[in-house]
């Protein structure tokens, strides 16, 4: 079974939605992001999204574009260093699902033959890909299914026939964008927010997850009651930014991870 099918299982078997935290992975360094992907596990994380440093990255804000472009600066972060990175979080124990989400040219500069079985090697369990529309997924989709890989969609509150599509297709489950726009931390949602998940939940019969702009406890309680998952991302790479002076200094990194973990924790209500 794949990992993220069991986590899913796991967490309604205990009625609690999957937290899902997005990482820029490289940001400040890649050992620092194993570090702190084994403090989210610590945290309670269910599942995390690893996410592949992009320079034109068209879905993300300001605060992930910032990640990204530290990434970039330093050692240039790679899709390969991405992985990597998985692969040692996992050799160290960590036991949590792993999801790449990656622009689809680093997927390209690799070539979709040669990273699926790369893909698989390293145990990840899912894959988002924001700039392929459904309508262009059929190779990628068909090599994720053969490699028992999630091919994850993103979907936005447009029409109501387009967002069936999506999730009808879908597989692992379904990743709902809360808001029109790019990622950021949100004080509003999208008017109609609890209208679209209706219309998600009746297209398919995965779990379904949202995010975009959950970056508090209350926000991230209100959609506890009626998703499966909650996917936080800037506000927790907000968190990883906050942190850098004590991140980057071994003398205080365990002081960097403690902020971070105190912020999820508060975040989860726990």
């Amino acid at each position: 079974m794949n990992r993220i099918d069991r986590k899913f299982a796991e967490q309604r078997a205990l009625k609690q939605p999957a937290f899902i935290p997005f990482l820029t992975i490289g940001d400040p360094d890649v050992r620092t992001s194993i570090d702190i992907i084994k403090e989210l596990e610590k945290t309670g994380a269910s599942i995390v999204e690893l996410g592949v440093p992009y320079s034109d990255p068209l879905a993300d804000g300001p605060v992930i574009q910032r990640s990204s472009q530290r990434a970039l600066k330093g050692a240039r972060i790679s899709i390969l260093d991405v992985i990597g990175a998985a692969k040692t979080a996992r050799s160290e124990g960590c036991e949590l699902p792993f999801i790449l989400f990656t622009y689809y040219n680093p997927v390209l500069q690799i070539g979709l033959e040669r990273i699926f079985p790369i893909l698989a090697e390293n145990e990840i369990s899912g894959l988002i890909i924001p700039d392929l529309p459904m309508e262009e997924d059929a190779e990628v989709r068909v090599l994720a299914e053969r490699y028992n890989i999630h091919l994850i969609p993103l979907v936005a509150p447009t029409s109501k026939e387009r967002v069936q599509r999506i999730a009808s297709r879908a597989s692992g489950f379904v990743y709902c964008v809360s808001s029109l726009g790019v990622t950021g931390t949100r004080t509003q949602f999208h008017t109609g927010i609890d209208e679209f998940l209706d219309t998600v939940k009746k297209s398919t019969n995965l779990p379904i997850a949202v995010g975009f702009g959950i970056s508090n406890h209350e926000q991230y309680a209100r959609f506890s009651q009626i998703c499966d998952g909650v996917v936080v991302g800037s506000a927790l790479v907000r968190q990883v930014e906050d942190a850098l002076p004590l991140l980057t200094n071994e003398q205080t990194k365990s002081q960097g991870l403690l902020q971070i973990h105190k912020y999820v924790r508060e975040l989860m209500g726990n």
